[in-house]
């Protein structure tokens, strides 16, 4: 298998990942196990936002029963947004909010406010609903949202750390929809593209009240960037929010580690591994992680080692790119001593990274000579957070479109020995020292596919 061979390959088990995601089949897989329930006597109101908004709500509209009086609105991204019947679909900006966001965020507002004791709520969640949703609190602007959302951005902040904040300057977020959708019953399903798969994490947790505690004054303080928020939302940042008491029943429909399990699952003549911590953090540590740990793995032996997360880039330059394609240049730039054919595929499953058109980059040991050949200075370009240009110059870009989900990060890392090609190892390739990996062992596919995937169901209180 050639080099060319190998960067194919790596592209397919990245779909392959990305489809195991697929909102609709999720959908299907929830209100097959656990029906809608018709009430004559009043509405289900269905509000699906996120990237995966629209595959959902599509799927969600095919099991309401005909008796049933329904309203649904769908938020999405520009790139996502098509036109459903019985559905109002509205598009908004993303990551940076806009003000389209604002109008969805209203039109939202206004059809829970109408809801009554006698209507149902199902709420479709994904990833990015908390961008695409910004309805600021009193006081707040559209602009000083989006001056929020360029400091977190910018700084370094993970999902998790952004949506904490976020969550005390939204209507929405932090349990909020509850609030607006009482006395209406709320049922939720949620694609989860967050490490963890918290639930008050993802889109901020709309469904899901707010732990009490924690200091988001202090996380912006030790980043160095409390001063450059704005006055609107030191002030609300400084003032504890009062938190829903109200509880939906929420359900977690798909999330990163079935991808990767996918992906595993279909390339098991490769002995594939799957790395079982979260891929996190800057990733400058996260390309000397993933270095780290291939160079704990046999050089005989073919490798396939795959990871999931959410990495973070702190932007000091002016240059293109995004997380995904960061990391991707950053191995290619410590890895020049690896042996054999290899290749390093760094994607995001929602089909976009950064402000860019790519979904991130696949890299091998030729690419940083190819960008030099172009008179790239790879290192002056990182420093410039310029990888989209090393990448492109080097066809190292992972292109697939909008893909119509979101459920965070991929990595994956394939190897050829150098020599003649070996036997497959017969026994598990053995864990580092400092990462746990999970062998993959021949198994039942079936149990990745939509009729036989579990639901794990989580009651807030």
């Amino acid at each position: 298998m050639n080099l060319t061979d190998l960067k194919h390959l790596a592209r397919t088990l990245f779909l392959e990942g990305v489809r195991a995601a697929d909102p609709k089949l999720a959908v299907q897989r929830a209100l097959t196990a656990e029906p809608l329930k018709v009430n004559p006597e009043g509405r289900l109101l269905i509000i699906a936002f996120g990237k995966a908004s629209v595959a959902m709500i599509q799927q969600a509209l095919q099991h309401i029963p005909a008796a049933q009086r329904i309203e649904a609105i769908a938020v999405t991204n520009y790139e996502n947004a098509r036109e459903i019947d019985g559905c109002r679909v509205m598009a908004a900006g993303h990551p940076l909010p806009d003000q389209n966001g604002i109008e969805a965020g209203t039109a939202v507002m206004d059809l829970l406010r109408s809801a009554t004791k006698s209507d149902q709520v199902l709420c479709l969640i994904s990833g990015g609903g908390s961008a695409l949703l910004p309805t600021p609190r009193d006081g707040l602007t559209l602009a000083d949202k989006i001056k929020v959302s360029e400091i977190l951005l910018e700084s370094g902040f993970d999902i998790e750390q952004m949506n904490r904040i976020r969550q005390h300057l939204s209507v929405l977020k932090g349990g909020g929809l509850l609030e607006l959708a009482h006395p209406a019953k709320v049922r939720s399903l949620i694609i989860s593209d967050v490490v963890g798969d918290d639930l008050e994490i993802i889109a901020s947790g709309p469904t899901v009240p707010a732990r009490v505690g924690g200091n988001p004054c202090a996380l912006l303080n030790d980043k160095g960037v409390w001063d450059a928020m704005p006055g609107a939302a030191k002030t609300l940042l400084k003032t504890p929010r009062d938190t829903s008491n109200r509880s939906a029943r929420d359900t977690l429909i798909c999330t990163n580690g079935q991808c990767l399990d996918a992906i595993a699952s279909s390339a098991l003549d490769w002995s594939p591994q799957i790395v079982t911590e979260p891929l996190v953090g800057d990733v400058r540590d996260a390309a000397k992680s993933v270095l780290d740990c291939i160079r704990s793995q046999p050089k005989s032996a073919r490798q396939l080692i795959i990871w999931g997360g959410e990495t973070t880039v702190e932007i000091n330059g002016n240059g293109m790119g995004g997380r995904n394609q960061e990391l991707a240049v950053r191995f290619a730039e410590l890895a020049s001593d690896l042996t054999g054919e290899w290749v390093f595929l760094s994607g995001g499953t929602d089909g976009r990274d950064g402000p860019t058109d790519a979904a991130g980059g696949i890299v091998d040991r030729q690419t940083i000579a190819q960008a030099q050949t172009n008179n790239i200075n790879v290192a002056a370009a990182l420093e410039d957070n310029d990888s989209h240009r090393v990448l492109d110059n080097s066809n190292g870009l992972l292109k697939t479109g909008a893909t119509g989900t979101n459920v965070a990060d991929i990595q994956i890392f394939l190897r050829m020995p150098q020599t003649v090609l070996v036997p497959l190892p017969t026994q598990p390739l053995r864990a580092s020292s400092q990462l746990r990996l999970k062998p993959s062992t021949p198994r039942n596919t079936q149990r990745y596919w939509p009729e036989k995937l579990q639901l794990r169901s989580v009651r807030t209180s």
